[in-house]
């Protein structure tokens, strides 16, 4: 059964490329395992959600640093296929992320992601630049002095110069570029970051998105980007979700952060109207569709995963949705060996509704990597 799975997936994947319709990198000189990534994704829509989990290889629930280890993997056999990181840090010199990852630690687990032909996609939960205040810096119209013009323009330049120089430190056995989702001001409808929509205008946040695509890709030639537009929880309606949208050239993916709480049907009933309003746009604008953060913290409902969860993703042809982190024993949004949903999380990895590694390898999604 698992051999007959695998093959029906080559078989989306590598059919006639001239009878299928994909769409290209808003990057028009992306290079050619982003373009094969890109591609690939799209093909793969319907053959079962990417499914990814945060900081997955750097730590677990009561381990850290394990050389190989991943609570996913440990619960079924199995790596997640997508695997989230954040630069948070990077951009001050600092020697580790926000989570205390070491960043060359970090880069080591992003090249053995590829590798082993996985997909990598990072966050940045950087500093307000105005003030050096957090991401969950609120204070007004940062934003503004950070465009061209700005008073504080420059050290915006500086942050992404930092960036780039880390992102350009990805590279594959062959030394190409390694290809990354990359999610800048993400949840930007929400007003808990200092992007946030109470915290700027949407001209200014545009422009700034603007800048900030063309300074990394024209400027400083990361040619290996994907760049994701990954809105908050809050909005209800297309208005909502397009209000700060930057334009198709600056966009490949379009997609939004959502959590579960303890009211599980009213989760429910908003996730699968929220997917609905990010299919649609996601059809007219030519993008691929995602669920970019997720989870229920602790998982106390022992069958969220196929009950809940996938009963409403599975409706919607999205490319993947990634999880977030297993911080610690009162932090965690995936099962470990003996937690209450364990049983069905294997189930759910197991139900060919989800990609991950062990399907996604044998793609070879990157084309002849």
């Amino acid at each position: 059964m698992r051999i007959k799975a695998v093959m029906i997936l080559l078989a989306i994947i590598f059919c006639d490329r001239s009878n299928a319709q994909t769409y290209n990198p808003c990057d028009k000189d992306a290079t050619v395992e982003t373009r094969w990534l890109y591609s690939s994704m799209q093909r793969l829509i319907g053959a079962g959600v990417i499914f990814g989990h945060h900081d997955d290889l750097a730590y677990g629930v009561g381990w850290r640093g394990d050389a190989g280890r991943s609570d996913i993997k440990t619960v079924t056999g199995s790596y997640p296929a997508l695997y989230g990181w954040d630069a948070s840090g990077v951009e001050l010199g600092h020697d580790k992320d926000i989570n205390s990852i070491p960043f060359e630690q970090q880069r080591q687990y992003v090249e053995d992601v590829y590798n082993r032909g996985g997909v990598n996609t990072f966050c940045w939960h950087l500093n307000n630049p105005v003030n050096g205040k957090t991401a969950w810096d609120t204070s007004k119209n940062s934003v503004s002095q950070l465009i061209s013009g700005g008073v504080h323009h420059q050290d915006w330049v500086d942050r992404l110069d930092k960036l780039a120089a880390y992102f350009k430190t990805f590279k594959g056995k062959g030394g190409e570029p390694i290809p990354i989702l990359f999610r800048p001001f993400h949840e930007l409808t929400g007003s808990w970051f200092w992007w946030g929509k109470s915290e700027s205008n949407p001209e200014d946040f545009k422009n700034l998105w603007r800048f900030t695509v063309s300074y990394l890709r024209d400027k400083k030639k990361l040619h290996n980007l994907l760049i994701v537009y990954s809105v908050g929880d809050n909005f209800r309606n297309e208005q909502d979700f397009m209000e700060r949208y930057p334009g198709d050239e600056y966009v490949d993916v379009v997609g939004f952060d959502t959590y579960c709480n303890n009211n599980v049907e009213q989760f429910k009933t908003v996730l699968n109207q929220q997917l609905a309003i990010t299919k649609k746009i996601a059809t007219v604008h030519h993008k691929l569709a995602a669920i970019a953060e997720t989870g229920y913290q602790g998982i106390p409902k022992s069958d969220w995963w196929t009950n809940d969860l996938m009963a409403v993703v599975s409706k919607y042809p999205i490319s993947y949705m990634m999880l977030w982190r297993n911080g610690n024993p009162n932090h965690y949004y995936v099962p470990f060996p003996g937690q209450a949903s364990e049983v069905d999380f294997k189930a759910m990895a197991n139900s060919y509704q989800t990609l991950f590694q062990n399907r996604i390898t044998p793609l070879r999604i990157y084309g002849n990597k």
